[in-house]
C-alpha cells in the first residue's frame, strides 16, 4: 500500500516537472533557434493573425512584441503582406505544406536568402485553423549552389568554346562527352561518338604510342605527346597534336581529357597570318613591314656587292579631298586601281608596296639615278589615263620622291624618310612630278621639328615678346598708335624670324594660345601707356585666319578689355584679306567685335583677292597699304596710281589709311602729297622694345 501511495505521489510531482521541461523545449525551439518562427491563426476571409513569433522572427520582420495579436495586414506593409498572403492562402486551400524562397535585406544591407515552410494545422474536421511558418537562412547553401553552377558553366565554357577538340573518356577509353570542336574535326555527332572508344579513332600504326600515353596519364601524369594521326568519319587521317589531362575527383583518377589540335588547319592559319602580316588587306600589295624587311635584306646584301638601289615614295595628290568628297568606298576603289596600275608597270627587280593611306613605295634593285628617274617618269605617264568608278571618271596624279642607296641613306628608315622629304618638296612645288632627295631637305625638316618642340614651350619659358612700331600722323607728326609685332628669342636657338615660326604656329594650331597671349599683352600695354602718356594710345595686333575663326575669340578679347579697364577703341584688330573671303563666317565675328567698340583694320590691303564688296559689307575702320606698293613708288607709275586710288577710296568711305614699309624721304613726300593720313616703317622707327618705345615716343 505504501508503494502505491508513493507512486501516486511521484506521478503528481512529475507533472509540473514535465510541463517545465516542455516549456524549456518550447523556448529552445521557438525562441532561441536562428530560424524565424511564426504561428498564425486563420480567420474568415483569409485573414491571418499573429499568435506567436520568436525573437528572431520579430527582429527580422521589424515587429514589436505588441504586434502579437494583430493581423498580417496591420503589421506588414502591402508590398510585403500581399505576396506573402498568397502563399498562406495556398497552404490553407490545399492543406499541404508550402515551400517558397525569398530574399531578406538586413540592416547592414546584407542580402540573406530565406527558405520558408508553411505547415497548415487542421482541426478534427480537416479545416485549417493555424499556419506555422518557419523561415531558414539558406544563404550559404545558395552561395555554394551558385558557385557550383558558375564553376560548371566556367568548365563548360572552357571546353565548349575551345578551338581544339576535347574528348572526355573513362579509364577504359570509352568516350563520355565531347565539345563542338571534336564533332567538327571528326564529322561525328555527340551521340555517335559516345558509342565509341577513343582508340577506334586512332591510326593503327600510332596505337602503341597512344596506349603508352594513356597508361602514363592513368597514373596521374598530364602528357603532351608527339604528333599522331586521327581518322574522321570519312576515313581521312588528320595529323593532330595530342595532349592528355587526368580527371581527379577526391584524390582518385576517374578518367581523362584528350585534347587534339588539327595541325593541318594550324598550318593554313599560320600561312594566312604570315600573309596578312606582310600584305595590305585592301590592295593585296606588300605592306610597310614587308618593305622594311626587304630593305634590310637589300642593305645587308648590297654592302657585300657594293651596288645601288632606288626607293620611290609615291603619294596621290589631293586624295584626302577626293576621299572626303566622294566617300571612303570610292576612295578605297581608287586605291585598288592605283595599286593595279603600279603592279602593271612592275618589272624584274621591282617591288610595289603600300606604305599606308594613299602612300605607295616602289623599290628598284640594281638601279642608279638615271634609270630611277626614267621609271618615275613612266609612273607619272601611267596616270595620264583617267580612273573609273560607277561610270564616273576621275583624274588622279601622283607626286614622287626618290632616295638612292647608299648616297641618301644606309638603312631602311633613313631611305624612307629621305624619300618622304623629297616628296614633301614636290608637294610644295606644285605636285604631279618627281624629285630626288637633296641633303639640305633633311636639314630643313630637322629644323621644323626642333622649332615646334621649342615653340610649344615658348610662352611658359617667357621667350615671346611684343615689339612696337609707331604709326606717324603725316600731317601733325604725332604718334598716337602702334602696331604690335611678335618676336621670339629662344634660349638655345636665339632670335627666330617670324617668317619661320608664324607659319609653323599656324600649321600646328599653336597660333591660338600664342594669339591669345598677344591680345592680353597688348591690352595691358594700352593701359600702361595711356596712363603714362596721359592721352589715348592705340595698339594694333595681327589676328591670323585660324585664330580669327576660333569660337572664343570675341569672349577672349572682351575679357582682356574688361580685365585692364581700357577703352575698346584703343585696341585695333588687323585681319588679312584672305580671312574675309568666307563672308558667312567673317561678318558675324566682325560685327560682334565692332559692337565691343574695337577698331578693325585690313592688313596688306591690295595684295590679296581684293573686292570692293568687302569694304561695303564689313565694318572696317582702317586700310593698311602693303609695303610692296610703297617700295617702288618713285619708279613705278602703276604703284603710285594704286596707292592714290586706295587713299581716295579709304577717305571716301570714312576709313583711316596707313602706309606700311616707308623707308625713304621720297616715299614720305609722295604720301603727304596724296594726303595719306599715317605711315610706319624704318624711316621713322624700327619695331622697338617697350622701354625704347616709351623713351622715344611715349614719355616725350
Amino acid at each position: 500500500m505504501n508503494q502505491i501511495k508513493q507512486a501516486r505521489l511521484t506521478r503528481r510531482r512529475s507533472k509540473p516537472a514535465s510541463r517545465k521541461i516542455e516549456q524549456m523545449i518550447s523556448d529552445i525551439i521557438f525562441r532561441h533557434v536562428k530560424d524565424l518562427v511564426f504561428i498564425m491563426e486563420v480567420e474568415a476571409g483569409y485573414r491571418f493573425r499573429y499568435l506567436f513569433a520568436n525573437e528572431n522572427g520579430l527582429h527580422h520582420a521589424g515587429m514589436l512584441a505588441a504586434d502579437i495579436g494583430k493581423t498580417m495586414e496591420e503589421v506588414l506593409p502591402p508590398y510585403v503582406s500581399v505576396p506573402l498572403q498568397k502563399h498562406y492562402i495556398k497552404a490553407v486551400n490545399t492543406g499541404k505544406e508550402v515551400v517558397f524562397h525569398d530574399e531578406i535585406s538586413l540592416e547592414n544591407d546584407l542580402l540573406v536568402h530565406g527558405e520558408t515552410r508553411l505547415s497548415p494545422i487542421m482541426d478534427e474536421e480537416g479545416i485549417v485553423q493555424y499556419v506555422v511558418a518557419v523561415t531558414r537562412d539558406i544563404t550559404e547553401t545558395m552561395i555554394e549552389k551558385h558557385r557550383l553552377i558558375e564553376s560548371e558553366q566556367r568548365y563548360r565554357s572552357l571546353v565548349d568554346h575551345n578551338l581544339d577538340a576535347v574528348f572526355s573518356i573513362d579509364l577504359k577509353g570509352k568516350i563520355l562527352d565531347v565539345n563542338p570542336a571534336a564533332q567538327l574535326m571528326t564529322g561525328y555527332t555527340v551521340k555517335q561518338l559516345k558509342t565509341k572508344k577513343i582508340t577506334s579513332l586512332v591510326c593503327e600504326s600510332d596505337l602503341p604510342l597512344f596506349h603508352t600515353v594513356l597508361a602514363d596519364t592513368k597514373v596521374g601524369n598530364a602528357k603532351e605527346s608527339l604528333d599522331c594521326r586521327f581518322m574522321d568519319r570519312k576515313g581521312k587521317f588528320l595529323t593532330v597534336h595530342l595532349k592528355t589531362i587526368p580527371v581527379v575527383i577526391h584524390s582518385e583518377i576517374k578518367g581523362m581529357y584528350i585534347i587534339l589540335r588539327d595541325l593541318s588547319e594550324q598550318a593554313k592559319s599560320t600561312e594566312l597570318i604570315k600573309y596578312m602580316a606582310f600584305h595590305d588587306q585592301l590592295t593585296g600589295l606588300r605592306n610597310r613591314r614587308a618593305l622594311l624587311e626587304h630593305l634590310d635584306d637589300l642593305v645587308k646584301n648590297k654592302k657585300k656587292h657594293d651596288s645601288e638601289f632606288a626607293l620611290l615614295f609615291i603619294d596621290i595628290d589631293r586624295f584626302k579631298y577626293l576621299n572626303d568628297t566622294l566617300g571612303h568606298l570610292v576612295g578605297d576603289q581608287i586605291l585598288k586601281q592605283v595599286a593595279e596600275r603600279l603592279v602593271e608597270i612592275q618589272k624584274e627587280n621591282c617591288t610595289v608596296y603600300r606604305q599606308g593611306g594613299d602612300e605607295f613605295v616602289i623599290v628598284l634593285e640594281d638601279t642608279g639615278r638615271q634609270i630611277a628617274g626614267e621609271f618615275a617618269q613612266k609612273v607619272l605617264s601611267r596616270f595620264n589615263d583617267s580612273f573609273y568608278f560607277n561610270s564616273q571618271e576621275y583624274y588622279i596624279t601622283p607626286s614622287i620622291g626618290i632616295s638612292l642607296y647608299p648616297n641618301d641613306g644606309k638603312d631602311a628608315e633613313t631611305l624612307i624618310k629621305n624619300a618622304d622629304e623629297a616628296l614633301y618638296s614636290v608637294k610644295e612645288k606644285g605636285k604631279a612630278h618627281y624629285q630626288f632627295y637633296r641633303t639640305e631637305m633633311n636639314a630643313t625638316g630637322v629644323n621644323v621639328i626642333t622649332l615646334e618642340a621649342h615653340l610649344r614651350k615658348a610662352i611658359e619659358r617667357n621667350e615671346l615678346e611684343l615689339y612696337y612700331q609707331p604709326q606717324i600722323d603725316l600731317a601733325t607728326k604725332e604718334i598716337t598708335s602702334f602696331e604690335a609685332l611678335l618676336r621670339w628669342n629662344n634660349s638655345e636657338l636665339g632670335f627666330i624670324s617670324p617668317a619661320e615660326f608664324i607659319p609653323l604656329a599656324e600649321d600646328t594650331g599653336l597660333i591660338i594660345p600664342i594669339g591669345n597671349w598677344v591680345i592680353d599683352k597688348a591690352c595691358r600695354q594700352i593701359k600702361e601707356w595711356t596712363e603714362k602718356a596721359d592721352k589715348p594710345i592705340r595698339i594694333a595686333v595681327n589676328i591670323s585666319p585660324k585664330q580669327f575663326l576660333q569660337i572664343d575669340l570675341v569672349r577672349i578679347i572682351k575679357n582682356s578689355i574688361e580685365q585692364y579697364s581700357i577703352d575698346p577703341s584703343l585696341l585695333e584688330i588687323e585681319i588679312t584679306e584672305g580671312a574675309m573671303q568666307d563672308t558667312k563666317e567673317t561678318i558675324p565675328i566682325l560685327k560682334k567685335l565692332k559692337d565691343l567698340g574695337i577698331k578693325i583694320s585690313v592688313d596688306d590691303f591690295g595684295t590679296g583677292y581684293s573686292s570692293l564688296s568687302y569694304l561695303k559689307q564689313f565694318p572696317i575702320d582702317v586700310l593698311k597699304i602693303d609695303q610692296s606698293f610703297i617700295r617702288d613708288i618713285k619708279y613705278n607709275g602703276k604703284d603710285a596710281a594704286i596707292i592714290t586710288t586706295i587713299i581716295h577710296l579709304g577717305k571716301s568711305l570714312g576709313m583711316e589709311v596707313i602706309a606700311e614699309g616707308v623707308e625713304e624721304q621720297g616715299q614720305v613726300d609722295f604720301l603727304v602729297g596724296v594726303d595719306c593720313e599715317k605711315a610706319q616703317g624704318y624711316y621713322f622707327a624700327r619695331p622697338l622694345k617697350v622701354r625704347d618705345a616709351e623713351e622715344q615716343f611715349i614719355l616725350n
